[in-house]
């Protein structure tokens, strides 16, 4: 399965986190994410991840369009919720996709364990 890994710059630390936690069930699927999401999440991992551009500099529309296709099974997506910054992933754009798609999405630590751990 593809798993979609986005996280806003205030989040990076605890997806990086999460993704050392889960790195056993997340090794057996196909990570993207978006820049520099996926390269810290390589560095600490060592897992490959398909890493698209930066989200300011692109890669949250290479993101949403792989929603759009329904090329993710699930998407992981930490966010800020007490940001409102242009230059970050647009969270109402990603999670209405998601849901319009009926792709899982977790937008907080909660939720992402409850569907990792049910990915098999």
């Amino acid at each position: 399965m593809n798993v979609g890994i986005i996280a806003h710059n205030a989040k990076k630390d605890l997806i990086q986190d999460f993704c050392i936690a889960y790195k056993k069930l997340l090794e057996r699927h196909r990570i993207i994410a978006t820049g520099n999401t996926g390269r810290r999440i390589e560095e600490v991992t060592k897992l490959p991840v398909v890493t698209l551009l930066p989200g300011s500099l692109g890669g949250d529309r290479q993101f949403i369009a792989q929603i759009e296709r329904q090329e993710l099974g699930l998407v992981i997506f930490f966010y800020n919720p007490y940001l409102c910054d242009e230059t970050e992933p647009n969270v109402d754009e990603i999670t209405r996709l998601c849901d319009l798609y009926n792709i899982p999405i977790a937008t907080n630590i909660g939720t992402a364990e409850v569907l990792v751990l049910n990915m098999l």
